[in-house]
């Protein structure tokens, strides 16, 4: 697994942390039962504060991406599943909309007004 940040940009680090955790998650790249690297490794390889990480990873956990327990690390939960299965179709409707040449900011908005 391959953690991304963009030390420039707006969004907060623990923000993008959890962030990349979900793509590869809905990417498939991230199963149930994987371990996620310790909270202490990520910040020694991202140069970030360790609780930067732990924010992380406890709005994934409030999420129900993963499962954080003493002893066993972060693990990845069942809700991995529907998320690669919701990543699936979100790729079949690019590829509808990019057919009928909507703009990926007609798409976005038709999305956003369907999860109102």
């Amino acid at each position: 697994m391959l953690l991304r940040i963009d030390p420039a940009s707006d969004e907060p680090i623990f923000a993008q942390i959890a962030a990349s955790v979900r793509m590869d998650a809905a990417a498939g790249r991230l199963v149930p039962g994987d371990r996620l690297p310790s909270a202490r490794d990520v910040a020694e390889a991202l140069g970030v504060n360790l609780h930067t990480v732990l924010r992380a990873y406890q709005d994934l956990r409030d999420e129900g991406l993963i499962d954080m327990r003493r002893g066993r690390g972060a693990v990845v939960t069942d809700a991995a599943g529907p998320l690669a299965d919701l990543h699936h179709d979100i790729r079949a409707l690019a590829a509808k909309a990019r057919a009928l040449g909507l703009s990926s900011d007609t798409l976005a908005s038709l999305v956003k007004e369907n999860l109102s």
